[in-house]
């Protein structure tokens, strides 16, 4: 040891180095990676001060003296034990030097020992890496890794590792010891999630239709009569691994253009689509729906923005005109005592509702007529937004004919107004929601 001491200045410059294990104001400790670091180095001719230097140690600091001296210990060590003897032999020792000799029986322990101890060190980081390249996030819960210390002191039996395998990870003991502690309790909550998990199940499928978790939500209240916090609910399904479908933008979606001879009107709707009064504001607008073998059929659909219902739809296999005033139509036969005086049908500029026969039959209904702006998807929000879910929510693409995908829309329809609650309608169902308004 240099008879040199440290300031309380050059003790806080040297701590910052991260090859600094421990310092005081006598002496210093380097961690085993520069000790390896160094012999690596200085083999290859490299000098000394040189080494340290490029560690980002202060030579003017350490003196001339204390390198030299641990140079000189490191290169011993090295020469006699190889790279265990680097390493600090502080931990393996009681801090009594024997007045003895070792025997060669307890010399082999005690190696056997050292030997232990660097593989269970090895191995930890290993399967710490392995797991987290298996983690997108690139990092291991705390509960994860103690799991790992657990399983690693287990293989080895060597109860004073706990502490070594800890700093390695960079846990803390304590945390590691409470672990140990709260397995029952672990237990217990996996028991309780994985029943939460065959519930959750039961909702996330009900009457055929995968969803998220504030539908999952929604069904359990009101079909099966279970109350569960929707951050439990979100818990469990990232812990499972259940997904619900999420829409896609579709980047080739393109608008239809209006022709010259056809009539664009105002938006007289402005984005105002809640406004609390049901068969006033109706939605409306035409979706491809491809089948089979490239086959493609064409969805329109009429939709109550206050209730979110879907008052009207027609499957087509053309996409002429008749599919837009067939929906009209259909709308008038069925919800025609519905419908407010202020009614009126609210599209974006494509070719059907400009057209002088749809603005005919819509004045002949007595239904008015607004257009969102040219080549702005969001004034008809709502509307695009049905189609978003539904598409998500059926496999349409795996009918194989006009018929199978006809009885898909319809039994969709028929979740999506009767049983498919929505948070924004105060966790009812369109048709509830609608009879509430109606009431009220």
């Amino acid at each position: 040891m240099s008879k040199k001491l440290f300031t309380s200045m050059e003790i806080l410059s040297l701590s910052k180095n991260r090859y600094v294990k421990r310092i005081s104001e006598k002496g210093i400790t380097y961690t085993d990676d520069f000790k390896s670091l160094f012999i690596a180095e200085y083999s290859m001719g490299k000098f000394r001060i040189n080494i340290f230097q490029d560690a980002g140690f202060n030579a003017d600091i350490l003196g001339k003296h204390r390198i030299n001296c641990a140079c000189r210990r490191w290169l011993i060590a090295y020469k006699e034990s190889g790279e265990l003897g680097l390493r600090d032999t502080r931990k393996f020792s009681s801090g009594r030097p024997l007045k003895r000799e070792l025997t060669l029986e307890e010399i082999i322990t005690k190696k056997d020992a050292e030997i232990a101890y660097w593989k269970a060190e090895a191995e930890l980081l290993k399967k710490v890496e392995r797991q987290e390249r298996q983690v997108k996030s690139g990092s291991l819960s705390i509960s994860s890794i103690f799991a790992l210390i657990q399983n690693i002191l287990y293989k080895f039996k060597y109860k004073n590792l706990v502490k070594h395998l800890c700093d390695v990870v960079g846990v803390s003991r304590s945390g590691y010891y409470n672990y140990l502690k709260s397995e029952n309790t672990r237990n217990t909550r996996e028991q309780r999630e994985w029943g939460f998990k065959k519930i959750i199940l039961m909702a996330y499928d009900h009457r055929g239709y995968k969803k998220g978790s504030r539908s999952i939500k929604m069904v359990l209240e009101q079909e099966f009569k279970v109350i569960i916090n929707r951050k439990c609910i979100q818990r469990i399904m990232r812990k499972y691994n259940i997904k619900c479908p999420i829409r896609k933008a579709n980047p080739y979606r393109r608008m239809m253009k209006a022709t010259r001879e056809h009539t664009v009107v105002p938006n007289l709707l402005n984005r105002e689509f809640k406004q609390g009064v049901a068969g006033k504001v109706l939605l409306t607008d035409i979706t491809y729906m491809p089948y089979g073998d490239a086959c493609m059929a064409y969805l329109s659909t009429i939709k109550d923005a206050s209730t979110n219902e879907i008052l009207s739809y027609h499957l087509s296999k053309r996409i002429t005109l008749d599919i837009a005033t067939e929906t009209i139509e259909k709308l008038i036969k069925i919800h025609k005592k519905l419908l407010t005086p202020e009614a009126f049908i609210h599209s974006d500029q494509g070719v059907h509702y400009t057209s002088p026969k749809f603005q005919r039959l819509l004045k002949k209904h007595k239904l008015g007529q607004s257009m969102s702006r040219r080549g702005n998807c969001w004034d008809n929000a709502p509307q695009e937004s049905f189609f978003g879910h539904m598409k998500d929510e059926i496999d349409y693409k795996s009918c194989d004919t006009f018929t199978e995908l006809q009885n898909l829309i319809d039994n969709y329809m028929d979740y999506y107004n009767n049983y498919r609650y929505q948070w924004g309608l105060k966790k009812l169902t369109p048709v509830q929601y609608r009879n509430q308004l109606l009431a009220a």
